[in-house]
Parts: structure tokens; C-alpha cells; sequence
């Protein structure tokens, strides 16, 4: 029994986010975005005790794990702005407030804009200089740097608001027309409002600032080369990690809010993007959306690199559960979560206690000392194989994007000795763009993921740079 309270409390402290939750009745699905499936009713879902060796039923790992830990006090609270609570019980209505992440103490990041649904997509809310903080932290000259609050979407079509910040060089533009804009979607891969590169560039360095906000040096070789760079907080201010029309809506409408709020310096700009592994995620949601959300950027926007690309996330619950990676993978899940409450629905007692706990807002750099635990996402849900279940399929059908085009020219590039994100699905993504019509060019890359991040980043610059040159893209399909 003392082994049992122990095992039960370090996972209580260290397990990560996943699916599921017990106390909860599975509620009838919100509406998904346009063009997606609405994701299936959970009492179809398979049933809850699984067959031993000798034929007998006994109860299933999800089953014993919420007879030993009991669901944690969630008081009754009001939905969060703008979210819609149709068809939820009052117990997941609370659970969903209970999971967001919390207040950081600064407006800019933590309030909800007043009548925000009268504002246009990408028009700005807010601006504030953040030039004296953020100047330091780029470690090249810069004119200005400005943290831009704006309106954007959800998940689900209501408004929503996001960040970005603008950084403009020292040096005039020295090519015809207005100054080109790197976007570069920075690999997140948090859970916390305080773990964003806008956060950090408006308060200086922190234990929480990412080293991937740095390396590879994106926004300084573009800074160095006359570029402007804008840098979106792509997962909302639910934090819904890997959630890509979320993250594909805020990029697109950060580079609406730059070309509304300076239009003689930008209304005429080439905007190209870049993102790799959690950046690519908002790369590859926000090239499909251009046609559907903002078909004005259509000609704007001129092309995107991105690698180490998570595309499919079936090939992901294949690579990533119940390994070192698997902490990523289901703090990925539950964040998805935030903004599709059926994955809510369906984590157990165990897994509420852990995302209504301070590690809901937990950053990138801890999700590696949880991985070392090995936890398969099996320990979080509260209904048995998760991963293989109707509710995984359709969330699977919905992150794919699969069948949209992208309207801009691509560059894709993927590790080919990658194992937790591997190169199936960077090649699926342009197989599928080939057949829509869509130029393109992949590379296989040597290496894993950090590998081939570092080594196929030359070439993906080289490509980037030419489309902001105005040169045509290659088309290797």
C-alpha cells in the first residue's frame, strides 16, 4: 500500500496533461471549423473493462486508476469569454475554466477585450512599445520593437484575441519597395502565458524564456539582411499548443495587424514564413487557411519553410507515446483540449488533478524531465486504448487539414533518421500539396530532430530569402 501512495503521488506531481475525464458526462460536440467532421458522440467509444489471460473481466487500467484517486474540487465557475459552454454539463464548463492557463499580471497578455466580436480580424486592440526590453535580446541593432495585440479566431469561428511582435531594423530597406517581413513561427511548445517570445521580449529574460526563441538565429539573420520579422504567439490566450487553426488564424492575422497598423511602411510587403517542429504546426495551419480565412494574403504571403513538420498527429501517437517524448505528446493533447473540450471529457480523475494543478502552465524545458517517467498516454484517460478510438480518429481527421491547399509555394524538409516526428508525414504533407497544384520542393535531411533542424536550415533560409527577393518559387513536384 505504501508503494501504491507513492507511485500515485509522483504521478500526481509530474505526469503530464492528456484526455479524458471521469466525473464528467461526455458532452455533444462544439461546432468544428469549416470543411471538419464534428467529432463523434464518446458513448460509442470502446467500453471500460478489458479481459485478462484466463478470460476473465477485470477492471482496466483507467477504471483502477479512478477507484484509487479521487476527481479533485473544481468549483462551478462562468465560462471563459467567448468560449461557448452550449451542450456542456456544469461539471466540463468548470473543468474547462479550471484548465486554462493562468493570469501572468499583465493586461496585454491575461485581458479579454471589451466587445472584442465588433473588431475585424487582425485589427489591432493594442500596441505597446517594448523596444527597451526586447533590443537586448536580440543581440543585433534594431529601430523598434513592438508588441501588437489584435483580434483573431478560435477553433470553433468566435473571436478570440492574440499576440505578435514586430521588429524593425536600424538600416533603410535597400531593395525596391516596401521592406519584406520574415514570419517566424517560433516552436512554443508550452502551456503557460509567460513561456511566449512575446512575453519575454516585453520582460526580459526569465527562467522561462526558450532557447529556441534564439537558435537558430532566424529573427538576427533577417534583421541583418533588411528584413523586418514578425513573431506571433501563435497558441492563443488558451495556450491550445498544437491546436493548428488557433495557431494558423493568429499568424494570419498578426500579418493583417502589421499591414493595418503601418501601412505606408508594410501595405506593400512580401511576408514569407518559416517554422520548424511546434512553429511548423502554425506554419502548416496557416498556409491552409489563407484561401478560407484571408484570402487577401493570397499574393502577400510568398512562400513558407517548414520542417521537422508533426502534420499527422496518428503517425505522432504511434512515435511519441510511452517514450522520452511522450510528455510532449500529451501536453500537446490536453492543450488541444482547451479548445476542444471533448478531449476534456475524457481524462480521468488522475490527469484532472495534474492539468488543474501549476503544471497547466508549465514550459517547454519541463516537459523533458517528465518524459523521463515513459508515461503511455493510457494513464490519463478514462476510457480504455485512447489512441485508437472513434474521439482520436476524428481529432486525428481534424489536425491533418487533410485536402486543403495550401496558397503559397512550400519548402519542406524532414529528418530522415528522424524517430518522434518522423519523415512520413513531411512527405504525406507534400505528396498532398503536389497533387493540389501547389509548387513545392522537400528535402530529406540527415539526422533526428535536432540534426537535421541545424542542417537543413542553410538551404530552407536560401529558399525563404529568394521568395522575399521577389524570385519565382522552384516547383519539384
Amino acid at each position: 500500500m505504501r508503494f501504491l501512495r507513492a507511485f500515485f503521488f509522483v504521478l500526481l506531481l509530474t505526469c503530464p496533461p492528456m484526455v479524458g475525464q471521469a466525473a464528467a458526462q461526455p458532452p455533444p460536440d462544439p461546432p468544428a471549423p469549416p470543411g471538419s467532421p464534428w467529432l463523434p458522440d464518446p458513448s460509442r467509444l470502446p467500453g471500460l473493462l478489458i479481459p485478462d489471460v484466463n478470460g476473465s473481466i477485470l477492471p482496466g487500467l483507467h477504471e483502477w486508476i479512478d477507484r484509487v484517486v479521487p476527481p479533485p474540487p473544481i468549483a462551478p465557475s462562468p465560462p471563459a469569454p467567448m468560449q461557448s459552454s452550449v451542450g456542456l454539463t456544469p461539471a466540463l464548463a468548470a473543468l474547462r475554466q479550471a484548465v486554462l492557463p493562468a493570469p501572468v499580471g499583465d493586461p496585454i497578455f491575461d485581458a479579454w477585450p471589451v466587445d472584442l466580436e465588433a473588431f475585424g480580424e487582425g485589427q489591432v486592440l493594442e500596441v505597446r512599445d517594448i523596444t527597451p526590453s526586447a533590443a537586448p535580446m536580440m543581440l543585433v541593432p534594431i529601430r523598434q520593437a513592438l508588441l501588437l495585440k489584435f483580434r483573431t479566431t478560435d477553433a470553433h469561428g468566435l473571436p478570440s484575441y492574440a499576440t505578435a511582435t514586430l521588429v524593425v531594423p536600424t538600416t533603410a530597406w535597400p531593395g525596391p519597395g516596401d521592406r519584406p517581413v520574415v514570419v517566424n513561427n517560433l516552436p512554443i511548445n508550452a502551456l503557460g502565458r509567460d513561456c511566449t517570445p512575446g512575453y519575454s521580449f516585453a520582460h526580459g529574460f526569465s527562467t522561462k524564456t526558450s532557447l529556441t526563441d534564439f537558435i537558430p538565429p532566424t529573427t538576427q539573420l533577417a534583421v541583418l539582411r533588411g528584413y523586418a520579422v514578425l513573431i506571433p504567439d501563435h497558441e492563443g490566450p488558451w495556450m491550445a499548443y498544437a491546436e493548428p487553426y488557433v495557431a494558423g488564424h493568429a499568424v494570419l492575422d498578426a500579418i493583417r495587424a502589421v499591414r493595418g497598423l503601418r501601412p505606408e511602411e508594410f501595405g506593400e510587403s512580401r511576408f514569407a514564413m518559416t517554422g520548424y517542429s511546434g512553429g511548423a504546426i502554425a506554419t502548416h495551419g496557416a498556409v491552409k487557411l489563407i484561401d478560407s480565412y484571408a484570402p487577401e494574403l493570397a499574393e502577400v504571403i510568398v512562400g513558407a519553410a517548414l520542417g521537422g513538420v508533426p502534420a499527422d498527429f496518428e503517425i505522432l501517437a504511434r512515435s511519441m507515446n510511452g517514450n522520452l517524448a511522450s510528455a510532449v505528446f500529451m501536453a500537446a493533447t490536453f492543450a488541444v483540449g482547451r479548445e476542444r473540450p471533448e478531449i476534456l471529457a475524457r481524462m480521468n480523475n488522475l490527469a484532472q488533478w495534474v492539468t488543474t494543478s501549476p503544471l497547466k502552465d508549465l514550459c517547454g524545458s519541463g516537459f523533458g524531465i517528465v518524459g523521463v517517467l515513459m508515461l503511455p498516454i493510457d494513464v490519463a484517460a478514462n476510457f480504455a486504448d485512447p489512441l485508437h478510438s472513434e474521439l482520436a480518429a476524428a481529432i486525428y481527421r481534424v489536425t491533418r487539414m487533410e485536402g486543403m491547399k495550401s496558397a503559397t509555394p512550400l519548402y519542406i524538409y524532414n529528418g530522415e533518421q528522424e524517430f518522434w516526428i518522423p519523415a512520413e508525414g513531411a512527405r504525406n504533407l507534400y505528396r498532398e500539396q503536389c497533387e493540389l497544384g501547389v509548387p513545392a520542393v522537400y528535402r530529406s535531411v540527415l539526422g533526428e530532430h535536432v540534426i537535421a533542424g541545424g542542417l537543413g536550415y542553410p538551404e530552407a533560409m536560401g529558399w525563404l530569402d529568394q521568395r522575399l527577393q521577389g524570385v519565382p518559387a522552384p516547383d519539384e513536384c
